[in-house]
């Protein structure tokens, strides 16, 4: 028998986490296109995958925060 009792789903600061993820994905971004210009070979490639794998994940971050404003107006 469970005793603890899970949390309930407090969604009310998931849009502002969500913004900050957003940011700091894109600081990432300007910060390793920086680093880009002085590397070549299979660490460039790296960088621009990871970079290109931070993109679509923005992307996926954006949609996620329409989710919890529609979710929030809904309450």
């Amino acid at each position: 028998m469970y005793r603890n009792q899970p949390k309930p789903d407090d969604r009310s600061d998931n849009v502002e986490k969500l913004q900050n993820m957003v940011q700091d994905t894109i600081q990432n971004i300007h910060a390793s296109e920086e680093t880009l210009e002085n590397l070549t070979g299979e660490q460039r490639e790296q960088i621009i995958a990871k970079n290109k794998r931070r993109k679509a994940a923005i992307e996926g971050m954006r949609e996620e925060i329409k989710d919890e404003h529609t979710h929030d107006e809904q309450q």
